[in-house]
């Protein structure tokens, strides 16, 4: 016979408790729902309003302030005078030797090289190299066509048309002389003469203040950038020709 300790172990084991047993006709569906806690990272969503950094351009800065100081053996407190100083210096030297009829393209680089060719330096470091080549400037036809080619005439650029309008400007005669990196044409008008002006660093034209003594036919020189006018003919207030 089982004594009863061992009945009593048998009972036990076979109760189970009421949370440990499936009620009859329960689904996995119904069983009782946990909460889990789930660790993540905040996802990092840009702002499209907030002007973007550029942190690139600032290394690639940096990275060429280095080279430079390690070449010309500077320390870290002279890369102001590197970057401002030793690098504009360089620029300047990489592109003089460039060909002018190049230069216009520059200004769409950013707005340094645009103030650079602005400066004049570039041209002055080509007189100092003997880099200045003579360049011949045509015009073609009764309009606005203007075209610049190189001492040998194997490459040509095509100047754009002058900004205006005006009948009598287009086919009048017109007086021409270059000074220094500009083409400066005097037309007339009905009211008197017209002045423009090309600049070959923009590759524009710029309407420019008319003559102090409106003339035609006159002689006309230039140094540099100092120009020179002489002689001419002028008209009266009754249209009629004088000599000045």
């Amino acid at each position: 016979m089982m004594s009863k300790d061992m009945a009593k172990i048998n009972r036990d084991m076979l109760m189970l408790r009421d949370d440990q047993t499936p009620k009859v006709g329960a689904s996995l569906s119904q069983s009782k729902r946990r909460k889990i806690s789930i660790v993540g990272i905040k996802p990092n969503i840009p702002d499209l309003n907030v002007k973007p950094c550029y942190d690139s351009d600032e290394e690639e800065k940096g990275e060429v302030t280095n080279i430079f100081q390690n070449l010309a053996g500077l320390k870290s407190h002279d890369g102001c005078y590197v970057h401002h100083k030793l690098l504009y210096e360089l620029e300047v030297e990489i592109f003089a030797p460039l060909p002018c009829f190049e230069y216009w393209k520059l200004q769409f680089l950013n707005k340094k090289f645009l103030q650079l060719l602005k400066s004049g330096e570039i041209f002055r470091v080509r007189q100092e190299k003997g880099l200045v080549k003579p360049s011949e400037i045509l015009h073609s036809g009764a309009g606005s066509n203007w075209e610049m080619f190189d001492k040998d005439f194997k490459t040509f650029q095509r100047l754009p048309k002058v900004p205006s309008s005006d009948y009598y400007f287009f086919h009048s005669d017109k007086e021409t002389i270059c000074v220094d990196t500009q083409l400066i044409v005097i037309g007339r008008e009905i009211e008197g003469n017209l002045v423009f002006c090309y600049e070959l660093e923009n590759h524009k034209w710029f309407k420019c203040p008319s003559m102090i003594t409106p003339r035609f036919m006159y002689g006309s020189a230039s140094h540099g950038k100092p120009t020179f006018f002489a002689g001419g003919i002028q008209m009266d207030d009754n249209g009629n020709p004088i000599v000045v």
